[in-house]
């Protein structure tokens, strides 16, 4: 009985049962496996670092991250593109110009006998004038401008024609337009506002001291009676002189 309980004790003290407090101390327990933890841990063996390359390869959480870090330049240069205006499609900003022009006109304040059009909307650089004067000598008329605006607006007028053939001293048979605003006079402040006002004004009152028309000046200087007949008739659709004039009447 004694040899056998000393036999079992022995047996106790060298090896070591499941619930022994040297089992703990020789290796990791299940649940310290499970986790990855342990002494050996800090240890990097082969195998170890066999698996690390091989997640890298397969496409694991390791190795997407190295694939997007390398992806990420080519995007910040792909919106570094887009916001240079190099990708296709990408709208262009608008110049000093276009911005300004949209300006004057959201601010227009036309008077009732002038009306303005765009042939494309989108596009404010280019628009037409229609002036139908009330009174004066071109009362009843339709008179067509074109309006051209340079990207130097507003330092620099547009270019304004009249397409409407006129006998008048400030607007040549050509329909180059005698208005100081749109040569020496212009300034930045003066809007396309100002323009249609002063354009309207040459229908009322004609300047013989500033012509273009210098027949029609010496005409309206010497005889007024005599110009107004000559507007009248080329406004009908006539021939002043040698020059034939079509119908503007509305």
């Amino acid at each position: 009985g004694d040899l056998s309980g000393r036999g079992g004790g022995g047996s106790g003290r060298v090896g070591a049962g499941p619930s022994g407090p040297e089992n703990s101390r020789v290796g990791p327990s299940a649940a310290e496996r499970a986790r990855g933890a342990g002494p050996g841990r800090s240890r990097t063996t082969g195998a170890d670092a066999g698996r690390a390359v091989g997640a890298e390869r397969r496409g694991r959480p390791g190795g997407r991250r190295r694939q997007q870090q390398r992806r990420r330049p080519r995007r910040r240069q792909k919106k570094e593109e887009e916001s240079a205006g190099g990708t296709k499609g990408s709208s262009k900003k608008a110049s000093a110009a276009q911005l300004r022009i949209q300006k004057d006109i959201n601010e227009l304040n036309l008077p009732k006998t002038c009306d303005i059009s765009f042939s494309d909307p989108d596009d404010l650089l280019n628009f037409k004038l229609v002036i139908c004067p009330d009174e004066g000598f071109y009362k009843s008329g339709k008179f067509v401008f074109s309006f051209k605006v340079g990207q130097g607006y507003p330092h620099d007028p547009p270019k304004v024609k009249c397409e409407t053939m006129v006998y008048h001293p400030n607007i040549d048979l050509e329909g180059n337009v005698c208005l100081n605003i749109l040569r020496e006079d212009w300034k930045p402040v003066l809007t396309i506002n100002s323009i249609i006002y002063g354009l309207q004004y040459l229908f009322l009152e004609p300047n013989p001291e500033d012509p273009l028309n210098k027949e029609a000046a010496e005409v309206l200087q010497n005889n007024r009676r005599l110009f107004e007949q000559n507007v009248q008739r080329s406004m009908r659709g006539g021939y002043i002189g040698s020059t034939y004039f079509e119908r503007c009447l509305k």
